[in-house]
């Protein structure tokens, strides 16, 4: 999953980057309100840590902005700014979510997680889908009950095509969900993922659209 990160304080935002690609999120980091504004513009995110006071443009005119182009895209505002007024004022811009600094980075990983769950209408936090049931808090998948290891990436393109069981993924779709910016992706890398799903989870347990790109398969 690929999350926008806007933060001006710079060692601040390197352990929120590092704390959420640990929890395997693609993160894309910008330091100033007009730089988030262009990166919401041109990418498709799952989700946007948001802080208020930003240079060039506040935190909460980039929100309203995004909501004013109909954007449903789930917001967490992540600010020093802890006054019941602050509170009120970015919630009713339409952030999702509100989490005052300083901060647990569990408390923000599991946050991000409920607002991506709601944002997809999902009463429960585990995906399933023929037989493989991903947990997204514990990062554990199982295979008819069966515990499966895979790695980070073979993790991430799993949630990604249970997350969009019911739409054909192509490739270009794929890695802008799994990678962040200067992130460098060889030319076959989805195909060599998806083979190493097939191994793990079944043959038949994603099927290649041809021209298109990918789709879980029927569960039958």
């Amino acid at each position: 999953m690929r999350i926008l990160l806007v933060e001006d304080d710079a060692l601040l935002g390197d352990g929120i980057r590092a704390g959420l690609k640990l929890a395997d999120y693609a993160v894309d980091w910008v330091h100033d309100g007009d730089a988030a504004r262009l990166a919401l513009l041109d990418h498709d995110y799952q989700a946007c840590v948001l802080d208020l006071g930003l240079p060039r443009r506040d935190g909460l005119a980039v929100l309203r902005e995004l909501r004013g182009r109909g954007s449903q895209l789930p917001v967490l505002i992540l600010t020093a700014r802890d006054t019941s007024a602050d509170k009120i004022a970015g919630l009713d811009g339409g952030a999702d979510d509100y989490l005052t600094k300083p901060f647990d980075l569990p408390e923000l990983q599991a946050r991000l997680r409920a607002l991506i769950r709601r944002a997809r209408g999902a009463a429960t936090p585990t995906l399933a889908h023929a037989g493989v049931l991903l947990d997204p808090a514990s990062k554990r998948v199982t295979r008819n009950g069966q515990p499966i290891a895979l790695s980070a990436r073979e993790y991430a393109l799993l949630l990604d095509l249970l997350r969009h069981r019911n739409h054909i993924r192509s490739r270009s779709q794929i890695e802008e969900s799994l990678y962040a910016w200067g992130e460098e992706t060889g030319s076959n890398t989805v195909e060599v993922h998806i083979h190493n799903l097939r191994r793990k989870l079944g043959a038949d347990f994603i099927r290649t659209v041809r021209g298109m790109g990918y789709q879980l398969s029927d569960e039958g």
